[in-house]
């Protein structure tokens, strides 16, 4: 939930505000879409729910946490095991494995390699990666790295999944595919999904759709699936 969130970038003595009192709620296991036009602050919405920013006023409340009343440390646990993120550019490491990518966070958190190697054996099952579990980024298409990119966001059990363009640099079929298995995550494990796009033909996939203008809500719209 966020209340009354606002977020504005200084350039010199120039003000820019990207957020402008916004307020939201996402319930457990429901998939969101948030579009908008391009500088209309739907980067920073997911940033700042997500840790990686602080707003310049407002409150992100997670889990019934207030994440301005974590410290440095306590936002670092909060993203590692709240949050998935997963992005447009997948960001997988190149001279991993799929498998190794997936099970990375693990093997920082010193987690033993049998248990961490069949988590995330699971996952590349779930999203019918398997196959490629021993291939790096290079030897797998577009759609691949970003089922990857999920499962590896998967990994730490989160309760939400951030997902800035997740299908902005993969084909339309590959696009439905990956949004299949947010629904899926939705359906089965009701992970909540908030997830910035604008394919607006992915929109028919969500639960809601919030449109932001100008660091604004503009409206919101419900779905019937």
């Amino acid at each position: 939930m966020v209340e009354d969130l606002w977020k504005t970038y200084k350039v010199g003595r120039v003000e820019y505000p990207a957020l402008r009192g916004v307020n939201m709620a996402v319930r457990k296991g429901e998939f969101v879409a948030i579009v908008g036009p391009s500088g209309s602050g739907k980067s920073t919405l997911l940033q700042l729910i997500g840790g990686l920013d602080k707003p310049t006023s407002g409150r992100v409340i997670v889990d019934d946490v207030d994440l301005s009343k974590l410290s440095s440390d306590g936002l670092a646990d909060y993203r590692n095991r709240k949050i998935g993120f997963v992005f447009q550019f997948f960001n997988l490491i190149r001279y991993l494995t799929a498998v190794e990518n997936v099970e990375l966070s693990r093997a920082i958190a010193g987690e033993g390699s049998k248990a961490r190697r069949t988590r995330a054996m699971e996952l590349l099952a779930v999203f019918g990666l398997k196959d490629k579990a021993w291939k790096k980024p290079t030897e797998l298409s577009g759609g691949e790295q970003q089922r990857v990119a999920i499962a590896r966001a998967l990994i730490n059990e989160p309760n939400l999944i951030l997902a800035d363009e997740p299908t902005g640099n993969i084909d339309s079929e590959s696009a439905k595919v990956v949004v299949g298995a947010f629904n899926r995550l939705v359906d089965e494990k009701s992970v909540s999904v908030l997830m910035v796009t604008h394919n607006l033909e992915l929109m028919k996939y969500c639960d809601r759709v919030v449109n932001l203008r100008e660091g604004r809500i503009e409206s919101e719209e419900v779905f019937d699936k």
